[in-house]
């Protein structure tokens, strides 16, 4: 398979000295759903924000055997597409059309392209009709899908995503979660929610203190109480039912 991703001994401190990340290295490759979950504090934004050159890894971070470089940045943005964890992060425009198109604009796309670009953008997640809308106004679990069309309007081959599900209701959630289990690319997905994981995921690490202190299969993981809760997670009790439509589950 090829390898779409690879962190090699990736440290990083804040400037006020604290350290956010020690030794990380991880490859991903195409067509992986790969879920990084941990406690809060962990790293997993600050991890996420090195795969596209937010934060800068001093070349230890390679995409498509490349390293993030000012010089490729635009290029590295397009393929790895970042969706924050709260999307007015990611909604600044006037209305709908104008947030989906900025990316393909500031690729130099065509205004025949741009507008095909966000047409397909939104009817991949359900929000066609929702152009001349303002984002602000649409509900969270709108916005999130927006902020997913402003990534997908770029046609990425990867897609990063920060607790995509946070703060959604039950239906919200598992709506969200269709919509994901159906875009054709790889993802990487930082979260809490471990019926997400199960429902999307086949592989898991968990971060923990900046470090990566397991990497395995889901059904391995999930199945494991006791590290969970070693490293400040628990499996809520309707995981059961999410995942024996994914995994053998073992109480």
């Amino acid at each position: 398979m090829e390898e779409v991703i690879r962190i090699d001994n990736l440290s990083y401190a804040y400037p006020d000295g604290q350290r956010a990340l020690s030794g990380i290295s991880l490859t991903v490759q195409r067509g992986e759903s790969l879920a990084i979950i941990g406690p809060n504090g962990a790293g997993k934004s600050t991890l996420l924000l090195h795969l596209n050159g937010i934060l800068r890894s001093g070349g230890r971070v390679k995409v498509f055997s490349e390293p993030v470089t000012e010089k490729n940045l635009k290029d590295v943005r397009r393929r790895i597409g970042l969706v924050f964890q709260n999307p007015d992060d990611q909604l600044f425009s006037a209305t709908v059309f104008d947030d989906v198109a900025f990316g393909p604009m500031n690729l130099g796309y065509s205004e025949a392209e741009v507008r095909q670009s966000v047409s397909c953008a939104l009817a991949k997640v359900g929000m066609t009709g929702f152009e001349h809308r303002s984002s602000h106004h649409l509900s969270l679990g709108e916005r999130k899908r927006i902020a997913i069309a402003t990534i997908l309007s770029m046609s990425p081959e990867v897609m990063v995503l920060d607790e995509p599900t946070s703060n959604l209701d039950p239906q919200g959630k598992w709506l969200l979660i269709e919509l994901l289990r159906k875009l054709p690319v790889t993802r990487l997905i930082a979260t809490h929610d471990l019926e997400l994981v199960a429902a999307l995921c086949h592989r898991v690490v968990i971060l923990d203190g900046g470090r990566i202190v397991a990497d395995d299969m889901a059904e391995i993981i999930l199945n494991d109480k006791s590290l969970l809760e070693a490293h400040g997670l628990s499996r809520p009790a309707g995981l059961k039912s999410a995942l024996e439509s994914v995994i053998p589950v073992r109480d």
